[in-house]
């Protein structure tokens, strides 16, 4: 099968760039053509996508070649086609060809019907609406019209429709924030940026409509995160990444319009080259069968026939005497079996959906089975992919706890009762969505007396990077990460209301009370400093230095170590305990000569042209020392009910979950904790000891000698382990495949996002190394001091080629591992990792998702569920199950899983014998026949045995079997593992069934002939019907027997199934035995009264009863041995890893200083968007005075359905209950005096308004305040600063003329004004 690693990226990294793609222009793109032998089609494919499986034409061909890719159905057309030769036919041939018609046409309905929901998805996202640009004007066109180079508009909330090039935007520097959630299931805000060339020239319609740049790029690929390419217009080049991409499936969001140009469409686009094929499933003990149907077969042939007639020569009659025996012998696989089973898989999945236990109030959705035929293999799953984002967690955070000062504020005792009164009414700009109360924090807060309360809500409202508009007269966050926006909401509830942001101003309501911070300078967050820092000047003038971040990062970093910081270390191993993600609060005030000088070295690390990141971390570094702890937030990111329960039962079940995201780390494993499938016990392997494992055993590996088995002796853990991987260092290990070992692990420690490192880095390695070098004494790996590739004649000879071996490695570690968190995977690496463990651990594997992210992944899995939630249906509609919640899967896997396994295996166990032990006496009775295919029973017995007589009680067992309920299969998971090991059907089990049946067979030919032999006189059945009814009867009451004892779940309706294939058996006997149908057709109608007979006679009763006795007590025997045996026996388990944890120090995600409690850090924050703020980039500017002013739009052509009304000029509106005073001069912000410190006023009184006489003093910081005022809800005409334009964008308004000066007032530049400076939202 060779390397499953996807070599189409291997092919990609060195492919030249041949794709180009000219704007507004069809024609030129249309040249473009691919050839296959004689055929030509079109290179750039059309929009329109069609993910199912069949069409009209295709259908019929294609559904009869899948289902003839079945043995067992192409066994079936072999007998009916050999039935329609009269010479060797022994029975009709329509009696198995109905059947057969009835089973094609079953599983061929229920393929149409999936394929048919297939099409109506597809209908629907074709038809989506979209503006394409027609000639000079935006039309509304479906998906489906879209072509590669078509110019396309869109507005807010908005899906992409393809992979385009952004061009231009409404927002500062045609920035568009855009919403991944389908693609890598992150919920934060990310920004893309057109070039500059075609913001500044693509300013309106007509200018749109006439350009005809044409961008060169790489081939379509599945790289999500990757784009290389130029754009070639006017003469110029101009380079292009994934920066300027807005792929297929993002959602826009806080952007008001946005232009863009497809680059890919359709099948080309990045997301549908991830979402992979539709696999053709079949279950484990689908396969089983087919491989038995070729057994049989085989043991049917190797008979050889003997001729009693001589109508022909000796050879032809041996040849259709053979051929007869074998239709003769056809019942051995019998058909009804295969439609049986069908109505299994329907009447189990009817259960699924009608269970109660797994319907979702909420939102009505119940469980849904869309696929029929993988009901059993629910019960054999071992292996559990999951997604997290929407899967495990609602994605909704909680401000839960906080500490402060050493104080620990969790929630009152209340909190889950309903409060009679909100206590946030006090404060007008509550948004009144906080959970959180705790009266005695909310008094501290009031009664404004202890400052370090104040400096911590403070902190919260000034060290962030949220942006903020006003809508129907309310403030309304936009957050780069829902984290940030929890923590200021609850600051904002608390009195610390963040109102307005400029460049280098920050606007605070503290307590009714508003105080303008100056901001010095962003030092912002990345995955590498855990941590942000704001400088700012408050209003009296003194500079605070404010930080936010990781608990290892802030405590290395305090001036002192007290009491309180002790207190802080213990609320933070209490909320790592209750996996809360925490973020450590710290400040300092800052020197006016320490901050001239540090602004000094800022200034110039801004500048260097070489190593310009290093130099400004270590600027960062040198202010971020002598920190004061201010406290520690911690917030929830909550589960979905019951998913920790539900993890800790699949485990137990032994069934491994791992958890593969598009999200970081930090969040993944946090994450890992709180649904309690990482433990604090638990050694967690991270990325360079991953890779130093690996290592070692490929070194090992070449030089042993090949054989199964020899890397699993290497991974043999004592202790529990899980392991935390990266997508990247996936496509490391497993797509760099021409790299040796040692050259991949120097890529992996060399590459990363910067060129430093931390200040403790050589402690932190050497604390590594020791930690590896216990760890793989644990692991059982000795690794060498020095690593010599040898690359001998016998090492390259081998069968198993580098790729395989790396592969297996991997997955062979992985394993054995009790928990894998796969971080920043792409959809189509998840696929993979799927894919990889189907490959070499041969196990059944189900994925569950909800994103369009998740669908590779779904269908790549033996079984895929799809959860209905709130990122759209496409993975709901290309999943087998459908569920609304998480934690139902434990009752679909442990219930309905385990019972629908048990059900088949049973069934087909008791349908082999009672085949076997009613069919195998053809076989003895040819002993006596001369072979010559006579058949024993009457006919009507062979045609009715499995369609009357012994059907009720097996579809019974089928549908209705329990080994044990519901409840106590969720309260015992252990009984699951029967189900992962192919205990209760596997070759040795169909052995057991048929030797059973074989030996039933025997005792009722054998001892039947052994009573009759040499008999004679009225009471005799020495006669050939009387022999075949005994036998019948034998084998029918015997079979009958058997399913009474393998019956557990005893209800009315198995008492009925019994007495009705009795009942059914004799009036049929009745009607075929009668006179008046012998005298109809005597051929047809031979055995006349051969049953009345029988049963008439005592003698031949007690026969029959022999029979039945002597093949009902050795199998009730041996049950109730077997019983006695299992009680008394030592209990058997699953061989569990220790609970002894081996010391390794220092242990996983330690803190610096205290080795025993982990950090519970998690931030979803992306680096960018402080610089987006200090440098303006983001931020809207007023024009000057006189100069070019953006003026008119261009409308489109038709309203979008639902769509925001057409944008406004801007209307000058207040603030409920505030007035708005004239702006004043800006120009002295720094030299005006202050007003009083909070501290000053009474505590929770209001502020007085000031006299007159101050307020000139009070201008400066009522300047940005004011600009927040003036807001309207036709918040999308904004200021936009002189730019050379020609013309103006479609989207963007004229701004109103500034506001003229207070009489007597000095006039300031406009350029200069910061009450100009307003936010763009993100």
């Amino acid at each position: 099968m060779g390397s499953l690693a996807y070599r189409e990226d291997l092919e990609e990294e060195n492919s030249a760039f041949t794709w180009e793609v000219k704007a507004n222009s069809r024609a030129y793109n249309n040249r473009f053509k691919k050839s296959f032998l004689c055929w030509q089609r079109q290179k750039h494919k059309s929009n329109v996508i069609n993910t199912a499986k069949y069409n009209v034409f295709s259908f019929l061909p294609l559904n009869l070649y899948e289902q003839f890719c079945r043995i067992s159905n192409l066994y079936f057309l072999l007998i009916i086609i050999l039935q329609g030769f009269p010479e060797i036919s022994t029975l009709p041939w329509f009696t198995l060809f109905a059947p057969l018609v009835c089973l094609l046409v079953i599983r061929a309905t229920r393929d149409l019907v999936d394929d048919i929901g297939r099409h109506r998805s597809d209908r629907l996202i074709n038809n989506r609406p979209c503006q394409i640009l027609v000639g000079k004007s935006f039309l509304w066109k479906k998906w489906a019209n879209l072509c590669v180079g078509d110019v396309v508009c869109l507005h807010r909330d908005n899906i992409v429709p393809a992979d385009l090039l952004l061009l231009a935007s409404t927002e500062p520097s045609s920035l568009c924030y855009v919403e991944t959630a389908d693609i890598d299931g992150e919920t934060n805000l990310k920004f893309r940026q057109a070039p500059l060339v075609t913001h500044l020239e693509l300013t309106s319609v007509r200018s749109m409509a006439s350009f005809q740049g044409k961008v060169v790029c790489e081939e379509p690929n599945s790289r999500l995160h990757h784009f290389v390419g130029c754009l070639d217009w006017n003469g110029r080049k101009h380079p292009l990444d994934s920066g300027n991409m807005l792929l297929r499936g993002c959602r826009v969001r806080n952007t008001d319009t946005c232009y863009g140009m497809v680059i890919y469409a359709g099948f080309d686009t990045k997301i549908m080259k991830n979402c992979g094929r539709i696999h053709l499933k079949r279950t484990k003990i689908d396969r089983l069968v087919n491989r038995l149907v070729v057994l049989v077969r085989e043991f049917k042939a190797r008979h050889y026939y003997m001729s009693s007639r001589y109508l022909y020569s000796a050879a032809t009659e041996t040849f259709f005497i053979f051929w007869g025996f074998l239709i003769l012998l056809s019942v051995m696989v019998p058909m009804a079996m295969f439609i049986m089973v069908e109505f299994i898989y329907l009447g189990n999945s009817m259960f699924i959906n009608w269970d109660v236990e797994m319907y979702y109030v909420p939102q009505d959705e119940p469980a849904r089975a869309r696929s029929t035929s993988l009901n059993d293999q629910l019960g054999q799953v071992q292996y559990v992919f999951s997604d997290k984002t929407g899967t495990l967690t609602q994605n909704i955070m909680t401000f839960k706890k906080c500490c402060i000062g050493g104080v620990t504020y969790g929630p009152d005792e209340e909190e889950d009762t309903p409060h009679k009164e909100n206590p946030y009414l006090w404060n007008e700009f509550a948004d009144g969505k906080l959970l959180y109360q705790n009266a005695e924090l909310l008094c501290a807060v009031r009664d404004n007396e202890d400052k370090t309360v104040r400096e911590f809500w403070r902190l919260l409202a000034i060290c962030h990077t949220v942006m903020v508009q006003e809508e129907d007269h309310q403030l309304v966050y936009q957050a780069a990460s829902p984290d940030e926006e929890a923590l200021v909401t609850a600051a904002r509830n608390f009195g610390y209301v963040f109102v307005a942001r400029t460049q280098d101003s920050i606007t605070v309501m503290e307590l009714g009370e508003k105080r303008v911070y100056k901001v010095l300078a962003m030092m912002d967050f990345n995955s590498i400093r855990k941590r942000m820092s704001v400088l700012v000047r408050s209003p009296e003038g003194s500079i605070y230095l404010y930080t936010k971040g990781a608990d290892v990062v802030i405590f290395e970093r305090l001036h002192k170590r007290g009491t309180k910081e002790w207190a802080t270390e213990e609320a933070l191993a209490s909320f790592a305990e209750q996996t809360l993600r925490t973020l450590c609060l710290a400040y300092k005030e800052v020197g006016e000569d320490a901050y001239e000088e540090w602004r000094q070295r800022h200034q110039e690390a801004s500048v260097l042209l070489q190593n310009r990141a290093h130099a400004l971390h270590q600027v960062y570094e040198d202010m971020e020392q002598g920190l004061q702890l201010l406290g520690a937030t911690a917030i929830e990111d909550r589960l979905q009910d019951g998913v920790c329960d539900t993890i800790k039962c699949l485990t137990q079940g032994n069934i491994k979950v791992w958890v593969l995201t598009g999200d970081k780390q930090e969040t993944a494993v946090n994450i890992g904790f709180a649904c309690q499938l990482l433990s604090e016990s638990m050694l967690i392997l991270e990325e360079k000891e991953i890779v130093r494992i690996l290592e070692a055993s490929w070194e090992t590996n070449n030089n042993l000698p090949l054989g199964k088995g020899r890397r699993k002796n290497l991974f043999l853990p004592r202790v529990k382990v899980a392991m935390v991987i990266s997508g990247e260092l996936l496509d490391q290990l497993l797509l760099s495949l021409r790299k040796e070992p040692r050259v991949l692990v120097h890529n992996v420690n060399e590459d990363g996002d910067e060129s430093w490192q931390e200040p403790d880095e050589q402690r932190e390695d050497f604390l590594q190394d020791r930690r590896l070098s216990l760890m793989w004494r644990i692991l059982g790996i000795q690794l060498r001091a020095t690593v010599t590739p040898q690359v001998t004649g016998s090492n390259t000879s081998t069968s198993e080629s580098p790729e395989v071996r790396r592969e297996q490695a991997f997955v062979e570690l992985a394993s054995q591992c009790q928990a894998v968190i796969c971080c920043r995977v792409t959809p189509k690496q998840k696929a993979l990792i799927v894919a990889l463990v189907k490959k070499y651990q041969r196990v059944v594997t189900l994925a569950i998702g909800d994103g369009a992210n998740d669908i590779n992944m779904i269908k790549t899995a033996d079984i895929g569920v799809g959860l209905a939630g709130q990122e759209g249906m496409q993975a709901v509609q290309n999943s087998d199950y459908v569920l609304a919640q998480f934690c139902f899967l434990k009752r679909l896997l442990l219930v309905h899983g385990r019972w629908s396994y048990m059900r088949v295996c049973k069934f087909l166990r008791y349908f082999i014998y009672k085949t076997a032990a009613s069919m195998m006496v053809q076989i003895w009775f040819s002993f006596y026949n001369g072979f010559s295919a006579q058949p024993l029973y009457e006919g009507w017995f062979l045609a009715l045995f499995n369609l009357l007589y012994s059907t009720l009680p097996v579809l019974y067992i089928g549908l209705f079997e329990q080994d044990v309920s519901a409840e106590r299969s969720l309260e015992l998971p252990e009984l699951y593992i029967a189900g992962q090991k192919d205990e209760l059907f596997n070759y040795w089990v169909f052995l057991q069934a048929l030797a059973h049946g074989t030996v039933t067979s025997l005792v009722n030919f054998f001892m039947t002939l052994w009573v009759s032999h040499d008999s004679a006189g009225p009471v005799s059945f020495s006669d050939y019907q009387s022999f075949a009814v005994v036998v019948a009867m034998s084998g029918l009451l015997s079979i009958t027997m058997e399913v009474v004892l393998a019956i557990r779940y005893w209800t009315v309706l198995s008492v009925l199934a019994v007495f009705l294939s009795l009942f059914f058996y004799v009036l049929a006997t009745l009607v075929s035995q009668s006179l008046w149908l012998f005298q109809i057709s005597p051929k047809t109608f031979p055995f006349l009264y051969a049953d009345r007979y029988v049963l008439s006679q005592p003698s031949i009763l007690l026969v029959v009863l022999l029979n039945v006795s002597l093949n009902t007590l050795p199998t009730l025997a041996l049950h109730v041995i077997c019983q006695a045996l299992k009680k008394a026996g030592p209990k058997e388990g699953e061989e569990v890893p220790s609970e002894e944890v081996v010391a390794v120090e220092p242990g996983p995600y330690p803190q610096r200083g205290s080795r025993g409690r982990r950090s519970s850090y998690a931030f979803s924050h992306r680096e960018g968007y402080a610089d987006l703020i200090t440098q303006g980039t983001s931020l809207r500017k007023a024009p000057a005075l006189g100069g070019d002013v953006l003026g008119a739009r261009a409308a489109a052509p038709e309203p979008e359905p639902g769509a925001r009304e057409s944008l406004r000029s801007r209307a000058n509106t207040r603030a409920p209950g505030r007035r708005r005073p004239p702006p004043q001069d800006p120009t002295s912000a720094e030299d005006a005096p202050s007003p009083g410190a909070p501290e000053d006023r009474p505590s929770g009184s209001r502020r007085e308004p000031p006299p007159a006489g101050q307020k000139d003093r009070e201008a400066p910081w009522k300047a940005p305040l004011e600009s927040w005022r003036s807001w309207s809800s036709g918040w999308r005409q904004r200021l936009q600063g002189p730019r050379r334009r020609a013309a103006s964008l479609p989207g963007r308004t004229p701004a109103p003329a500034a506001h003229p000066p207070p009489p007597g007032g000095p006039r300031a530049p406009a350029e200069s004004v910061p009450s100009g400076k307003t936010l763009s939202s993100l």
